[in-house]
């Protein structure tokens, strides 16, 4: 599958968790309804995956953790939030960074129409 074939599909995972539950919630139920369209599509995702922060030759647990990465090729990111800032576009791509990996979706629940609140950035 394309890059762009599965970001457009978890896409339209979230929208259709967007419609359905609306903006107001915390992240986490954001999270576990995501998870359930991302299954119930056959898409392969890891919830709350560790990452760990390489410094020279070592691995370091400092407790960050990847909202959803996706078939291990896209980070999604998820915030309810008055308004995405640079912090959270950082947030992700630093994720992304350390992860090597090249595909990532920040998405901001707390709007009126997802289609708002979604940003992707490719390394």
């Amino acid at each position: 599958m394309e890059f762009d074939e599965l970001s457009h599909r978890v896409i339209g995972c979230a929208i259709e968790v967007h419609r359905h539950l609306g903006p107001g919630l915390l992240e986490s139920a954001y999270e576990q309804c995501l998870a359930y369209e991302l299954s119930r599509s056959r898409i392969a995702f890891q919830l709350q995956a560790p990452q760990p922060v390489r410094y020279k030759d070592m691995m370091l647990d400092c407790g960050y953790r990847i909202d959803i990465l996706v078939e291990n090729r896209i980070i999604v990111e998820l915030k309810s939030v008055d308004k995405l800032l640079g912090i959270h576009e950082a947030q992700l791509l630093t994720y992304m960074r350390l992860a090597e990996i090249k595909i990532g979706l920040l998405m901001n629940f707390n709007v009126a129409v997802l289609k708002e609140g979604v940003r992707r950035f490719v390394l």
